[in-house]
């Protein structure tokens, strides 16, 4: 395998650690921790666990070149869900989803095929956009890290990892 699918496949390792951590934390949320909100400017835990389920599926749509309206119907599916099976089932498949886009790419299209969000003047590189990913999903686990500690959880760094 060259060096250039050989980092591919490093980064999609390290987004599922990302995802298998995430889907760690999302199992200890109790019912009364939902409607938590550190901020009135900020998700509540509920929205958090939701965008942080569908970051593998919006940032698909997003690197396919989705219209807004169409990303907009990704994000938004979960809505009034709060059953961590069914949450948790979600998140899984939307990361082999994402998982198979990225490993269908040939080395030529990973490298220079470039992609525009509807949000951009620009677009971006397929590699680009698996890196924006995989950091997009490390930012939102901190959050769901930190909103649970808030909540009194009982949690320590090592578990982001295992």
């Amino acid at each position: 395998m060259n060096g250039t699918l050989q980092i591919r496949d490093h980064l999609l390792n390290e987004l599922e650690t990302g995802v298998r951590t995430g889907a760690s934390l999302i199992r200890l949320i109790r019912p009364e921790d939902w409607a938590y909100r550190p901020q009135d400017n900020m998700r509540s835990l509920v929205e958090l666990v939701h965008h942080f389920i569908q970051i593998t599926a919006s940032d698909l749509a997003i690197m396919q070149e989705k219209s807004e309206v169409e990303v907009g119907v990704v994000e938004n599916s979960l809505s009034g869900i709060e059953d961590i099976e069914k949450l948790e089932a979600t998140l899984w498949g939307n990361l082999e989803a994402y998982k198979a886009y990225i490993v269908s790419l040939s080395e030529e299209d990973l490298l220079n095929r470039s992609t525009k969000a509807f949000y951009m003047e620009h677009g971006h590189l397929q590699a680009q956009w698996q890196i924006e990913t995989l950091t997009h999903v490390f930012h939102h686990r901190s959050q769901l890290y930190n909103y649970l500690k808030q909540q009194g959880h009982e949690l320590n760094f090592f578990m982001l990892y295992a």
